[in-house]
């Protein structure tokens, strides 16, 4: 027997999927994220999960984490003492950006405070041309006292970033070579293997933000692996990078930047596992946890990508899913501001202290507690009955911080922070939609998180949604994503050209570079050659503009009509971001991409098949849904009494180890055969239709 296994780190709650390849069962586990150090939860709940089935170390084949390490080491600025070597006149590069403010007309606003102090940053001689040719040589002597004073300074990170690396990396190679000779202990970002792209100030920010989190990632991720050998587990564990595949150990140490999304990003990809299956095409992904909501966008059943972020004030430049969070989650704290608003998150309770419900010593109202006392949450237990609920406290917490300082009642206190947290994540709905050219109107919500299915139903009618899909296992999605993730890498090299059939050949031996090299990753990765798969994309703007589109390329010879579909694909793009196009304007290629992918054989989703039967509800109790129902003694069922085409008419509450869903009034869900409850606006209806 052999076990697949993914593992997704939270604020709250550390999820496994688990996947049995004889019986091909999938099942799932939660367990609360210890904060310190995430890594003993993930040792804790693997221990519970082996003992649990029966799973003998030895048998898994195959284990893949989420992490949320470089994010939080970003977060709290907590990375490695780091320095940088840049070439002479632009050590303050880093610290002048782009020359704009994050909010332009908040005059107080601050900007991220710099990973390098001033004194860390040391300039060398050296210089290239935009062509690559070298103007003035590099002095190896400056390079070996700028190692000499960091080491002495007790720097343990050093980047290097020179100028037009990205066409000529020499400089930067014979850089590394000395750091290493003079200072081999310390970690070295090198621009031209992070990011070897133009504009300089977006590869020093990336290379330098990779520094900083080098050492952190490289402790983390070697004891997470000294952890999972003395547990027994043979199998080289995969982390999940910020594009959604998955990379080995070794890659995330070296390019720990790849990893800044790390954790959400398994989520997009399990979403969109989950719309191929039930045949939704566009979807709007609502990941809602413990701590925030995490927004994306799925169209065409292909998630949206994006080449450059800004993560935490810091810009990060390289490919990632394009993932909107918002400091929305069961945990988010409700309160009272200065001029007497109720106002929710972005801070959280986590999971210590937690929700006051949770009661481990959290005293703030929180969004959890809010759904205790509507009775949209199980007032008594939750996770399949292993924790205990307190809807005392919650009642205390909301009044003493809520009812005490206005004039709301519990009920009405209650309802408001529901109504304010489902409109702080509605607003972050319509950036990645409304605001990209999308009618949000023709998606699916896709609803996951432990929390998302509890707000779903509201949230969907907010904004003119009819259609609400439901993962099999929702809380725990993120860790499904680890076991359909694929293999991936994508490589970039920059050269800004006329986008017009004289520059055919060029365009055409980029191409065939950049496939070599990913190739020989697949290779490298032993992925068969069946499974292999090389995807190409251009950055294009307008001449004179000073942003790019990423737009797909076909496969192929490089030819005319392939130039002229990527031209008109552009056009396209700009219309439907911009509202405009000109397509007389002359258009140029600036980046050219390649993703080289390596598919893997994915779970199967599958409920064991039942006659149709009738279901009793497993209980009933008094829940509020709006204004117009108020309290109503609602069936509570339980999601695995249902069965495939098993149809449950709202209103009504479905439990399960690790969600509860709410079933609105006038919304019907029916479960098909894979597991995924498909949730329909039926106003009016008394009952479900009969239709499958």
């Amino acid at each position: 027997m052999s076990y697949l296994i993914g593992v997704d780190v939270g604020g709250t709650f550390t999820d496994f999927s688990c996947f049995d390849t004889q019986t091909s069962r999938l099942f799932y586990y939660k367990v609360s994220s210890t904060r310190d150090d995430p890594s003993q939860a993930i040792m804790i709940g693997l221990r519970e999960l082996l003992n649990l089935y029966g799973i003998d170390p030895g048998d898994i084949a195959y284990l893949a984490h989420g992490t949320t390490v470089a994010t939080n080491a970003l977060i709290q600025r907590k990375g490695g003492k780091t320095g940088l070597i840049t070439t002479k006149g632009f050590c303050d590069l880093l610290e002048i950006g782009r020359q704009t403010r994050p909010s332009l007309y908040e005059l107080e606003e601050v900007n991220a405070p710099v990973l390098v102090p001033g004194k860390y940053r040391c300039e060398v001689t050296e210089r290239l041309l935009s062509n690559g040719e070298e103007y003035t040589r590099l002095d190896e002597d400056e390079v070996r006292r700028a190692v000499h004073y960091m080491k002495e300074n007790g720097v343990t990170a050093i980047a290097v970033c020179t100028l037009f690396s990205f066409v000529n990396p020499e400089h930067e190679r014979r850089i590394e070579q000395i750091i290493k000779e003079e200072y081999p202990e310390a970690y070295v970002s090198v621009s031209s293997k992070v990011v070897p792209e133009f504009r300089e100030y977006s590869r020093m920010s990336t290379t330098v933000v990779n520094a900083f989190l080098g050492p952190v990632m490289d402790e983390y991720v070697t004891n997470f692996q000294r952890s999972i050998e003395s547990l027994g587990v043979g199998a080289t564990p995969y982390i999940t990078q910020s594009n959604g595949s998955i990379i080995s150990i070794q890659e995330a140490k070296s390019n720990p930047v790849r990893t800044a999304l790390s954790g959400p990003s398994a989520g997009i990809v399990a979403a969109q596992y989950i719309t191929d299956l039930c045949g939704v095409r566009d979807a709007v992904t609502f990941d809602m946890g413990g701590t925030s909501a995490d927004i994306s966008l799925i169209s065409k059943n292909d998630y949206r990508k994006s080449a450059e972020r800004n993560i935490e004030g810091y810009v990060i430049r390289i490919p990632m899913i394009d993932i909107e969070t918002v400091g929305a989650g069961g945990g988010s704290i409700a309160y009272v501001d200065a001029g007497g608003a109720l106002k929710v998150g972005p801070q959280s309770a986590g999971a210590e202290p937690g929700p006051a419900a949770y009661d481990r010593g959290g005293t703030k109202p929180t969004v959890t507690d809010a759904n205790v006392i509507l009775g949209r949450l199980n007032p008594e237990r939750i996770l399949g009955g292993r924790m205990a609920i307190r809807r005392d406290l919650s009642e205390k917490a909301i009044k003493t911080e809520i009812c005490d300082k206005t004039d709301l009642d519990l009920l009405n206190a209650a309802k408001g922070i529901i109504a304010v947290v489902n409109s702080n994540m509605v607003r972050t709905m319509r950036v990645v939609s409304v605001e990209r050219g999308y009618d949000v109107r023709e998606f699916a919500l896709m609803a996951f998180g432990g929390a998302g299915p509890l707000h779903a139903c509201e949230v969907a009618r907010e904004l003119g949604m009819h259609t609400i899909i439901i993962p099999p296992s929702p809380g725990t999605l993120c860790s499904l994503g680890l076991l359909v993730a694929d293999v991936k890498y994508d490589y970039v090299k920059t050269a800004i050209m006329d986008a017009d059939v004289d520059n055919i050949e060029k365009i055409a031996g980029i191409f065939d570079e950049l496939e070599e090299q990913g190739r020989e990753f697949l290779q490298k990765q032993k992925v068969p050659d069946e499974n292999q798969q090389l995807v190409r994309q251009i950055d294009a703007h307008y001449k004179m503009q000073n942003y790019e589109l990423i737009i797909p390329v076909d496969g192929g010879p490089i030819t005319e009509q392939t130039i002229k579909k990527a031209v008109a694909a552009f056009h396209r793009e700009h219309e439907k971001n911009y509202g405009y196009c000109n397509e007389k304007q002359p258009v140029q290629f600036v980046n050219f991409r390649l993703t080289a992918v390596g598919r893997r054989e994915k779970p199967v989703l599958q409920l064991e098949k039942a006659d149709a039967h009738d279901i009793t509800p497993r209980q009933f109790r008094n829940v509020y849904f709006n204004e117009d129902t108020g309290f109503i003694n609602c069936p509570i069922y339980q999601k695995d009494d249902l069965y495939e085409g098993y149809a449950v008419q709202g209103p009504a509450v479905i439990e399960q180890m690790d969600s509860t869903i709410v079933v609105m009034p006038d919304w019907c869900g029916r479960l098909d055969g894979h597991g995924i409850l498909r949730m329909d606006y039926n106003e009016g209806a008394d009952k479900c239709s009969t239709e499958k």
